[in-house]
Order: C-alpha cells, then structure tokens, then sequence
C-alpha cells in the first residue's frame, strides 16, 4: 500500500521579504537554504528556510506577496508545528522570543507533548513541540541558536475544516493516513483528532479540528498557502498521480519543481495539498556549504534572469 512518510513542507505568504528573512534566520535560527522565486509568478520570491542540510521535512516556506493580513477562520491551516528537542529548548525558546518581543503563549502540554505558541511579525501562527529527540537532526553551524535547541523540523501541522467527515474520507481512503486519537483543543471545546502517516510520530502527524461556526479563512500575509507531504522517490510519485487519477480526485498532474517533484489537489474542505518527492533536493544546483546565498533559479527559468533579478527588490 502506497505511503505517506511525513510532513514535506509548509509553505505560507509574506508581504515584508525582508523582514520575513530577519525573522527566520535571526530570531528563529533557521538556514535560508534556497533563494529562488515562485515559478508561476516570477515577480515574488520563494524563500526557504529548513535545517542545516536543507533535508526533507524541515523547509518552511514563503511566497512574497504584496497581500493584505489573513483574515483568521475555517478552511485553512490554523497553526504550524516546528519540533524541538527536549523540555530544556522549550524554556529556553520561551525566554528568547520575550526577550527578542514576540507575541508569545505560554509552555503548555497538549496532546502529551510540552509546547510554546508563538507569532511571527505578521500573525503566522506557530508552536515549538518537544519531539523528544525523536530521528536525526542536522543543526545549522552559523545559527544564533545553539546546536542543541534549533528547531529540528516540520510537524504537526493543525488544520481547521468545517466538515470533518468529508476531510477524513481523503486522508483515511486516498491518502492511506491511519487516526490514532483525539484530545482537547487548548483553546476552545472543540477536539482535535489526529491522523498520521508512514511511521507516524510529531514529523508525521496532521492535527484536524472541526468548527462549523466560523467564517471561511480568506488567504494572505500570516496565513498558509498550502501543506506538503513526503514521497520517497520518484516510483511513488508516479503511482500517487495515478492514484488520484483513478479514484478521479482532480489535481495538477505532475509538476517539475527541480528541487523537487510536486503534485497538487484540494481537499473536500478546500486546503491545498501537495505530494512532493524528498529529492532531487535543494543542492541540485548549488553545493551544500553556499546554500541561499544567491539568486537560484531552475534550468527554465535561468534564460530569464536578468529579467527577473531586475523585478526583485533587495533581502539585505
């Protein structure tokens, strides 16, 4: 049976490049591991920002849209999971982000694991989650964090929906995700259940909550544009194109992102989601020490690139 390994990638909007940059690489320590540009609109940047090695579920991204702010509801990925390791990196994040000014929560266990919400500078809801230092990790050697307390990853990642049914049949019969559990949403009545992929844990896990009295999210600057699911190789992309084809689920068919391969469909609910390869990955076309530290841009669009460096504003 096809399956899911885990989180891919996230990828949300900015409407302040620069700022979005300071904010992930200098608050959050995170390596910007590729510079590039959104390849259905080439006037915005695509900026990646993931762990050392730019490894496969750790790249948190972000389109630059001039967009106003999102306007909060149903319909959407409501919250963001950046894992951590360890009850020690949650205190010391909650002492850094006061320190540094950010519209923090409080440590809170939830669903058995300690975790500290947080937002960035333009309402992006995320929340550290201590993974108990579960799989590998690759620290960034010229982080501001320590080794020790950088963000490890992606997951889990919270989706809000109004009709929980309808979402579940696609991630239990398409998707092939098992539902393991639910608990007590921290925040509200509501509970939220939990399904997860391939061997499941923090890395691997989608977080649905299901409220009908909210307005539908209305996309833009703080909110998400869309949640990425890893495939090991090329053999299974293919045979998820397929199997989206059959079940006669529509989708984009295959797209070439060269960094990696893609596939996109839209959930009953209306959440974009994406299947994407773990490789050819982020050094394809630059050496894993220079990561980000250019303009990248695939084979197809490197014709155009005095074109398109001259409609980019500068990050720096």
């Amino acid at each position: 049976m096809l399956q899911l390994t885990g989180i891919h990638h996230l990828t949300a909007i900015s409407a302040h490049a620069k700022a979005n940059l300071a904010f992930y690489t200098g608050t959050l320590g995170m390596r910007l591991v590729k510079k590039t540009v959104n390849q259905d609109d080439v006037s915005a940047y695509h900026l990646f920002y993931a762990d050392g090695k730019g490894s496969p579920g750790t790249d948190l991204t972000f389109f630059d849209w001039p967009a106003a702010r999102e306007h909060r509801g149903t319909r959407a990925v409501s919250r963001t999971g950046l894992r951590v390791n360890g009850e020690k990196a949650i205190g010391f994040w909650r002492d850094r982000l006061v320190q540094l000014g950010v519209h923090t929560g409080s440590a809170t266990e939830v669903d058995g694991r300690l975790t500290l919400p947080f937002e960035d500078n333009e309402g992006q809801r995320l929340v550290l989650v201590d993974d108990g230092g579960i799989g590998s990790s690759h620290p960034w050697e010229k982080s501001p964090v320590p080794a020790d307390y950088q963000i490890r990853g992606l997951g889990p990642i919270v989706l809000n929906v109004p009709d929980l049914a309808r979402t579940e049949r696609v991630l239990l019969d398409v998707m092939n995700m098992r539902r393991v559990r639910d608990y007590a949403s921290p925040d509200s009545e509501h509970r939220i259940h939990v399904y997860e992929m391939g061997e499941g844990g923090p890395a691997a896990e989608l977080h649905v909550i299901a409220q009908k009295d909210l307005p539908d999210a209305r996309q833009g600057a703080g909110g998400v544009h869309h949640v990425a699911f890893r495939t090991p190789d090329e053999t299974q992309y293919h045979a998820w194109a397929a199997r989206l084809n059959e079940i006669g689920i529509h989708n984009s068919g295959e797209v070439d992102r060269f960094y990696f391969r893609s596939l996109y469909f839209r959930e009953p609910n209306g959440i974009l989601f994406e299947i994407a390869t773990d490789g050819p990955g982020f050094h394809a076309d630059e050496p894993i020490e220079k990561l980000g530290e250019r303009l990248a841009l695939p084979p197809f669009l490197e014709s155009r690139r005095a074109q398109i460096e001259a409609g980019l504003k500068p990050l720096v």
